[in-house]
């Protein structure tokens, strides 16, 4: 349950708020938002830099216990497979994100939006850290986005955008 929790955490947590100036690729190319992204192997990429900073990151690492100190644990691969494929699926690739509801998967865990917001700058960070363009981040961001509202303050989503 607890990685479950985690994975949908994690996933959901890829928001930041995104405002009014963020860029729409999709109207300007024909090409979905997987493709722009690189595809499958891009996508673990920036899935794999993205865990690293959360396990570095002292806000909210702590959710995630020691499935981020073991890299080579079976639940550690889960949680990078399954980000990747929710990411991949969301945006227009050929996955499947089989993970929990988020508000669900939240319940009773009083995350903050200052948490929220920590682990979407660490999503951010492995982005531009992977030369990600600003476009497809505003993009994949604005997707995910909504999700805020089922994760922050048990699912109320105080505070949220």
């Amino acid at each position: 349950f607890m990685l479950l929790v985690v994975i949908i955490a994690l996933t959901a947590l890829l928001y930041q708020g995104c405002s009014d100036n963020s860029t729409n690729n999709s109207m300007q190319s024909p090409q979905s938002l997987y493709t722009r992204l690189g595809g499958a192997a891009a996508i673990d990429t920036v899935v794999a830099v993205f865990i690293n900073n959360v396990a570095a990151d002292p806000q909210i690492n702590f959710f995630f216990g020691p499935v981020l100190a073991d890299t080579t644990g079976v639940r550690y691969r889960l949680l990078r497979q399954n980000l990747s494929q929710q990411i991949c699926m969301v945006t227009g690739g050929p996955c499947l994100y089989m993970g929990r509801d988020m508000r669900i998967a939240h319940g009773g865990m009083s995350i903050t939006i200052a948490q929220f917001n920590a682990l979407v700058n660490d999503l951010v960070s492995a982005m531009n850290t992977l030369a990600v363009p600003q476009g497809e981040q505003n993009e994949l961001l604005a997707i995910l986005g909504p999700l805020c509202h089922d994760i922050v303050d048990n699912g109320n989503g105080t505070g949220c955008p």
